[in-house]
């Protein structure tokens, strides 16, 4: 039977497959992309849910997603890292309005690890500073904030991600990180 939707006969199969490279006509595995771009999709889904079990079950289910949806990539759409931050964001979407519809929280649970010891109570105070103007934030402007420093896209990929320009976004970013700066200050 040689039908493209044939099952997969191992794993080792699976993570062989190769998928073309945006960058030109180089091939590399499933297996390369993931263990190229994992650290930054996890730190991004972790900066949306602010949550590290939640974030390595979504981005789980965001990889997972993506080797099962391969086939659609586009080249001419982006990167495969920006289709790849698409999907992640979408699955950290999705796991924030499924939390949404469980329970809402009146406040965000105590960071118990972001104080240290007292040589690090300077970098503790900085970081519940940015962590609390982060809240202040619309979820527009956190997530545009997340893809741009926790994933370490440039602005043409987070724009390909969003489906806006890449002029909008660096305007919105500035906005966002002007605003941010603001909160911080107060």
């Amino acid at each position: 039977m040689n039908s493209p939707y044939r099952r997969s006969k191992g794993v080792n199969e699976a993570l062989a497959e190769r998928m073309p490279v945006a960058t030109g006509t180089d091939t590399e595995t499933f297996a390369a992309l993931y263990e190229r771009t994992f650290p930054r999709v996890y730190a991004y889904v972790a900066s949306l849910l602010r949550d590290r079990s939640a974030a390595e079950d979504v981005t789980a289910q965001a990889f997972e997603r993506a080797y099962r949806r391969r086939a659609t990539y586009r080249k001419r759409r982006g990167s495969h890292e920006a289709w790849l931050f698409g999907i992640a964001r979408n699955a950290a979407l999705d796991e924030l309005r499924r939390r949404k519809r469980r329970a809402r929280l009146e406040t965000e649970p105590e960071d118990t690890g972001a104080l240290g010891t007292d040589d690090h109570a300077d970098l503790a105070l900085r970081r519940e500073a940015v962590r609390a103007a982060m809240t202040a934030l619309e979820g527009h402007e956190r997530d545009l904030i997340a893809l741009k420093f926790s994933a370490g896209l440039s602005n043409s990929e987070i724009a390909k991600v969003l489906d806006v320009s890449e002029t909008a976004v660096g305007t919105r970013l500035h906005r966002a990180l002007t605003k941010l700066r603001k909160a911080c200050d107060d």
